[in-house]
């Protein structure tokens, strides 16, 4: 069975930056479906931030549009969102999914 792996979070200061990893166990896995990062503040609902489809089509909502940034490495089978211009707002555990499968999350904290 496939799992998700994701790395990178931690604490930065508003307008700092973070590059978020999500690494499958399965080969060609990350190119073969459509890759999402989420989010989930404390004590809020799973929001989803950004998107990739196989064809490397692109998505994101307007909250993080021209910050955030999704891409993929194939020949590591790793996905990543680049996070710039963080803002106290962005702080959640992150999430990546790809083919139904959910990573276990990774912690985002911006604050002074």
């Amino acid at each position: 069975q496939v799992q998700l792996v994701e790395s990178g979070g931690g604490v930065v200061q508003p307008g700092g930056s973070l590059r978020l990893s999500c690494a499958a166990t399965r080969s060609i896995f990350i190119s073969t479906y459509v890759m999402r990062w989420y989010r989930q503040p404390a004590g809020k609902q799973r929001e989803l931030v950004a998107s990739m489809t196989p064809g490397g089509t692109t998505s994101y909502p307007d909250s993080v549009k021209g910050r955030f940034t999704i891409s993929r490495d194939s020949a590591k089978n790793t996905g990543y969102l680049q996070m710039n211009s963080l803002k106290p707002e962005d702080t959640a555990v992150y999430y990546c999914n790809a083919g139904g499968t959910w990573g276990q999350g990774t912690s985002v904290t911006v604050s002074e």
